[in-house]
């Protein structure tokens, strides 16, 4: 009987395992689709947001320059279609390549579809209050991962200011 209860339990934790393995799975496509929108920067302004210096990381690879909304950061609301950052890569022309999205909530712990947010604590590089936040790389490939914060592929080389 003993036999029989431990493979019942085996048999259950595996069945969960694959929903779990694929939390956020197709969460990148879901956010390109949703805002695609932002591909030209001058709708992220016409919606409210503004530009922060771009953003490198210590092991290299960057963020890019973020384009925040405080309206959105102070709602609280995680909405997929309405990110609180979003980010794009100067290019030696001056243009801005969206390469990347942001949600950002105090209240936490969060998630996006299953896709666990990270905890920024305070004090940090920002001078805030901790919060959690996800970045979703769905505009370029990050060989660290869809939701890792820096991206090796991204430069701040060509920002200015």
């Amino acid at each position: 009987m003993t036999r029989i209860k431990t493979l019942l339990a085996m048999l259950l934790v595996s069945a969960a395992l694959p929903a779990v393995a694929t939390a956020g799975a197709g969460l990148p496509d879901k956010v390109r689709e949703a805002n695609a929108r932002f591909k030209d920067v001058k709708q992220a302004v016409k919606e409210g947001y503004s530009p922060i210096p771009c953003t490198s990381g210590v092991d290299g690879g960057a963020m890019g320059i973020h384009y925040v909304n405080a309206d959105l950061i102070k709602d609280e609301a995680i909405d997929l279609s309405r990110p609180e950052a979003v980010m794009y890569e100067p290019d030696a022309r001056g243009r801005m390549e969206l390469v990347a999205v942001e949600y950002i909530t105090t209240k936490g712990p969060a998630n996006l579809e299953g896709q666990l947010f990270s905890l920024t604590g305070a004090p940090n590089r920002y001078g805030l209050p901790a919060f959690y936040e996800l970045h979703v790389w769905a505009w370029r490939k990050n060989p660290k991962g869809a939701f890792a914060d820096m991206n090796p592929n991204v430069s701040c080389e060509h920002a200015h200011g």
